[in-house]
């Protein structure tokens, strides 16, 4: 895809280069262009430590499965040489702000900048008026299966204007946060649209559960997986990224999927909460890992709606080799 030509103050996106190999500085600038409950930005110094070594050099390949906010994605192609690079999520709508970000960033960045220039004058009223009209259109769009850039514009939109950037759907698969309280959200963040959408560019962006990464994970790749945690106690839980729920069943097939994986030679990493915060004797994740290295790294709570809920706590994670 050739740069696109300036307009409406918004940058040209970069031009493609073949591979991963292009500007460190220019990727190494990208960052998450959304929120995302459980990002990694906070621990992510502890994950960088535990990259497998040749992680570039012999490791060509990365995989992420549950990308989310894509912090550690992003870190990873702003500062490894790789020949293939595999990301998905079974949310379609964030999959598809991913592909739209990639592909069609000047016209995205402009519509943001449309939406941000409605917004940000708008009294309380008038903003409750165009976040919630805009909810509405998002969950009819989504709800039509519709893949436009409009459907990707709303979807970040949403992100950056509602409650904590929560991403959250009732029993219908509607979205239905509400709208938060920033005061000057930074709904069009061009430059790092821009340098997101060159980052991406022969990035492999699927919609699908982590099980179709199998095809893609050889014993030349590092995969990192971040799924839904394991909630601490029964009134912790928030895994409702989409319908689908992801319980200790769900918990325990990754862990053979992991297994499998690993047994043909992938360098493995995972992310869980650490259910020994709430109960010393919970040995539910450390005996389905039991045959991989555990670390417990501190952890700031990310999301709660009180203050004093936000303290350190620990989490996993989980190395194959």
């Amino acid at each position: 895809m050739p740069s696109k030509t300036k307009r409406a103050g918004v940058p040209a996106v970069l031009g493609q280069s073949p591979g991963f190999r292009r500007g460190a500085e220019a990727l190494a600038a990208a960052r998450p262009f959304v929120k995302w409950a459980g990002g990694k930005a906070r621990i992510l110094g502890d994950i960088r430590s535990k990259y497998p070594p040749g992680l570039g050099q012999s490791i060509k390949k990365y995989a992420e499965p549950f990308v989310g906010g894509g912090a550690v994605l992003f870190d990873i192609l702003g500062h490894y040489n790789l020949d293939a690079v595999y990301i998905s999520d079974i949310n379609r709508e964030l999959m598809h702000a991913y592909q739209t970000v990639r592909d069609n960033c000047g016209a995205l960045a402009r519509r943001l900048s449309e939406l941000e220039s409605q917004y940000l004058p708008e009294s309380e009223s008038g903003r409750n008026n165009l976040y919630y009209g805009s909810r509405d259109r998002y969950n009819a769009l989504a709800r039509s299966g519709d893949a436009s850039l409009e459907l990707a514009a709303l979807f970040i939109f949403l992100n950056k204007t509602c409650f904590n950037g929560l991403y959250r759907v009732n029993a219908k698969g509607a979205f239905n946060v509400p709208r938060g309280d920033f005061k000057k959200p930074r709904i069009c963040d061009a430059g790092n649209l821009m340098a997101v959408s060159d980052a991406l560019r022969n990035v492999r962006v699927v919609c699908g559960d982590y099980a179709q990464s199998e095809t893609f994970i050889d014993g030349g790749t590092f995969a990192y997986f971040d799924p839904p945690y394991r909630p601490l106690t029964a009134t912790s839980r928030f895994t409702a990224y989409s319908r689908d729920g992801f319980g200790d069943r769900e918990q325990m097939a990754l862990a053979r999927f992991i297994d499998r994986l690993s047994a043909r030679g992938a360098y493995v990493m995972a992310s869980n909460s650490d259910p020994k915060n709430a109960d010393a004797s919970d040995n539910f994740l450390d005996g389905l890992y039991s045959r991989r290295k555990i670390f417990r790294v501190g952890a700031g709570r990310a999301i709660n709606a009180k203050g004093h809920g936000r303290g350190k706590i620990n989490e996993l994670l989980i190395a194959s080799y």
